[in-house]
């Protein structure tokens, strides 16, 4: 799959990836503002922002006048906040391209923030975080993150703190905008049935004569950890909702494809290891995953799972055991294989859309500013070995690094600290 990559004179980004098969346009605009750009007084900012920009622009002063337009054109669309970025999309047939980049563009550049508005949104975003808190297999996450790093950017909640939000002004997101939402910290990606011609028209007229600015920057990772960490919150819950994480590498690193084939081989399928060992001989829980969350500055590997209260400790004992089976034996010529194609074939069928395919290149180019296509991932993938594998379990498997994560109707963690160790 072919894409092509143009950065104006200040600095915004442009990545088009036609498709001429695909009935549908997707565009995508990205950039650096997320929860680890803000401080602790502003934590949360970053996701309301988001929320604000559909409640008004100077073309298009209402709500309505914003989801109507694009529903008028069958348009899905919407926006999403994580810790280093933010993002606003719309899909749409390939026809109304010109209307969908026009409205997300407005959405991204000439927001007003209605004060009327942000005080209602107040009430919808404490209710999106209590919904969050009321999934436990979702706010477990919040949780392993708190425990890797603290009461630090990469430690605080996305949404952030209901007390963050019930404070906040106009003016907050005024200038929060104006240090973050610059065209060298932006990127623009359409997917679909379109010509790149049409797509740096339409953004040189809109965005070529936007000034660069000076972007702040957000406060980097360390990482300190020396001993095995447990963090326990008390819910009374019918399942025990879990994450077993170590710490591992940031986007940047060459180890992840290898870490990619450990994770399929732990939990990539109904044939992996953990659900193998968990749900089909324990037959103690519906779901288990593993994957590594990496960012670029920081990663951590990490195995999730619903189970059975009364066999928590027996699940801990089982996850500790299947990644140490990974530190002293080789996976087998037969299993690797396996695992690397059902991760290649997975790849490629998230890859079907043009809204996948405009995630897929955007959140590259924003965060790595390189774009690797799907061939040469799978290449990188093709290209591990047993051997890489049981080195890399060997460096990340280790006690001192060692982190778990849990909610359900426990109060003392030092059971689980006592179990922690391979």
């Amino acid at each position: 799959m072919k894409f092509t990559k143009k950065v104006l004179h200040n600095g915004l980004r442009v990545v088009t990836i036609p498709m001429k098969d695909n009935p549908t346009v997707t565009v995508l605009v990205l950039v650096e503002a997320g929860s680890k750009y803000e401080t602790k007084e502003i934590n949360g900012l970053s996701h309301f922002l988001e929320h604000m920009c559909f409640k008004g622009t100077t073309k298009r002063p209402k709500a309505i006048d914003i989801s109507k337009e694009l529903d008028a054109l069958g348009s899905q669309y919407n926006a999403f906040t994580a810790q280093e970025y933010t993002g606003y999309y719309a899909k749409s047939d390939a026809r109304h391209f010109h209307q969908i980049f026009d409205v997300v563009t407005d959405i991204y550049l000439n927001s007003i923030f209605p004060e009327a508005e942000m005080q209602k949104e107040k009430g919808v975003i404490i209710e999106e975080i209590n919904m969050y808190e009321d999934m436990p297999n979702r706010h477990v996450q919040d949780l392993m993150m708190k425990l890797l790093y603290g009461d630090t950017p990469a430690g605080w909640n996305i949404a952030g703190e209901k007390k963050n939000i019930l404070r906040m002004k106009r003016g907050d997101f005024v200038a929060y905008k104006k240090a973050h939402y610059l065209p060298e910290a932006t990127t623009i990606v359409v997917s679909g049935r379109i010509k790149e011609s049409e797509v740096m028209k339409k953004v040189n007229k809109i965005f070529g004569n936007i000034p660069r600015g000076k972007k702040a920057q957000k406060l980097e990772v360390k990482e300190t950890q020396i001993k095995p960490g447990v963090l326990v919150k008390f819910k009374k819950t019918d399942q025990t909702h879990f994450v077993l994480g170590v710490r591992s590498f940031d986007l940047f690193d060459k180890k992840n494809a290898v870490l990619a084939v450990l994770a399929g081989v732990l939990g990539g399928g109904m044939s992996s290891r953990l659900f193998q060992k968990l749900r089909e001989e324990m037959g103690v829980g519906y779901y288990v995953r593993a994957y590594n969350d990496a960012y670029t500055d920081h990663g951590f590997f990490q195995v999730s799972a619903g189970v059975d209260n009364k066999r928590i400790y027996e699940v801990v004992r089982a996850v500790l055991e299947e990644c140490n089976k990974l530190r002293t034996k080789e996976v087998s010529f037969e299993e690797l294989n396996k695992v690397k194609e059902c991760l290649i074939g997975n790849m490629k069928l998230t890859l079907e859309a043009s809204d996948d395919i405009a995630n897929f290149y955007g959140g590259q180019e924003l965060l790595k500013k390189e774009m690797k296509n799907p061939e040469k991932k799978a290449e990188e993938i093709r290209k591990v070995t047993a051997r890489e594998i049981k080195s890399l379990a060997n460096y990340i498997f280790k006690n001192a690094k060692l982190n778990l994560a849990l909610i359900g109707p426990f109060k003392d963690k030092n059971k689980f600290s006592k179990i922690l160790k391979f």
